[in-house]
């Protein structure tokens, strides 16, 4: 495994929202390095006295799910900074996060969390202007530092086997493999399964199976229930916990005329490369691959989402289509701009980007391909 250390952008400003009184939350998937940014912020707030507790501690989960106050008091006296890994696995972590916040106001508290399940949702409107919540997904391009010869170099591995930290860290394809497959059988739907009322892992690595070879495309939630036997409710509350757990994103349609702009299904990606070649068990090099456009699509679209989220950029994202089958693959609006955007990897255009700026003539579409996607994505 290589040693390298890659700074999280998002650090900075955690530490800069850390102050008595506020929550600051970290949302993420499994294992894409929330533990050890944790720990890294520790370090660096040498002069706070911090109690560090894990969620599946059944001691600390114990007084933290109480809902007592007096037992909460004592149980971080002597500290002035709270911080809580994996706190989804605390029960009814929100309301007791909200009780501290509430009664112990010169306490800074930092949680992690692996869903928002519990966690944003349970805090509530109470805690709004008390709180802060970040996104971390695996390594984002810019994170990487990478001079464009180093980017272009390690393309492929990123485009084949994602940038989970574990994965993206091992010196050889074999390890990365096993990383993912590790991930794939032991974390990635860890979080769903201890639901109730769920079907099994099957019926997931299914969904997601199906929804793998769907980039790109709008899905249809009645064909994905007959392919599963389940029906369209099913397909589609599966779907938004797996956006919850930070497995999938989705896109919907862009329109200001509704006559010609297709939006009533979604498009599905995955925040990961790796994770969605693991899925469908194929990691086979890209001159080999028959889905390249695919992967360079998703893999474009969810690194510019990451980079939005961490620099704070609240731009929409959308995609295109018109009934006649014309189409932007990205669109991002923003004070009144639109661009657009082709994830193209060889250089041209399609009629959809003409069509576009002829419906919108303030619109711009760019191009990204090998060439520039770091300009893109940075």
């Amino acid at each position: 495994m290589n040693n390298e250390i890659i700074e999280r952008s998002i650090e900075p400003k955690i530490i800069d929202r850390l102050s008595p009184g506020h929550v600051v939350g970290l949302l993420g998937a499994r294992r894409v390095g929330k533990t050890f940014l944790l720990n890294s912020i520790k370090t660096k707030l040498a002069d706070h006295n911090i109690l560090v507790v894990q969620g599946d501690n059944l001691d600390a989960a114990e007084i933290l799910s109480s809902h007592r106050i007096s037992l909460l008091s004592r149980f971080v006296k002597g500290y002035d900074t709270l911080f809580i890994d994996e706190a989804q696995m605390i029960p009814d972590i929100g309301a007791n996060l909200k009780l501290m916040v509430d009664n112990l106001p010169n306490l800074s508290i930092f949680v992690t969390g692996s869903s928002a399940f519990d966690i944003r949702n349970n805090m509530g409107a109470p805690l709004t202007g008390r709180s802060t919540f970040y996104n971390l997904f695996a390594f984002a391009q810019a994170e990487l530092k990478q001079d464009f010869i180093t980017a272009q170099s390690t393309l492929h591995q990123k485009l084949i086997y994602g940038s989970y930290p574990q994965s993206y860290l091992a010196q050889t394809d074999d390890e990365r493999i096993s990383v993912l497959e590790n991930i794939r059988d032991g974390y990635l739907l860890k979080d769903l399964l201890m639901l109730d009322n769920v079907k099994g892992a099957g019926f997931v690595i299914n969904l997601l199976r199906l929804i793998a070879f769907q980039i790109g495309n709008e899905v249809s939630y009645s064909e994905l229930g007959r392919a599963l036997k389940a029906d369209n409710k099913t397909v589609q509350r599966y779907l938004e916990l797996l956006e919850k757990m930070y497995v999938l994103f989705s896109l919907n349609g862009f329109s200001r005329n509704m006559r010609k702009e297709y939006t009533k299904s979604p498009r599905y990606y995955f925040w990961d490369n790796g994770i969605r070649n693991v899925v469908i068990s194929n990691f086979n090099p890209l001159n080999l691959r028959d889905d390249v456009g695919r992967l360079w699509e998703n893999y474009c679209i969810s690194e510019r989402l990451k980079r939005n989220h961490y620099t704070q950029n609240r731009a929409g994202s959308f995609f295109w289509r018109t009934y006649d089958q014309k189409e932007v693959d990205y669109i991002e609006e923003q004070n009144n701009s639109i661009v657009g955007y082709e994830m193209k990897w060889t250089a041209h255009k399609s009629a959809g980007a003409k069509a576009f700026i002829t419906a919108y003539e303030n619109a711009v579409v760019h191009v990204v391909n090998q060439e520039n996607f770091q300009d893109f994505l940075e």
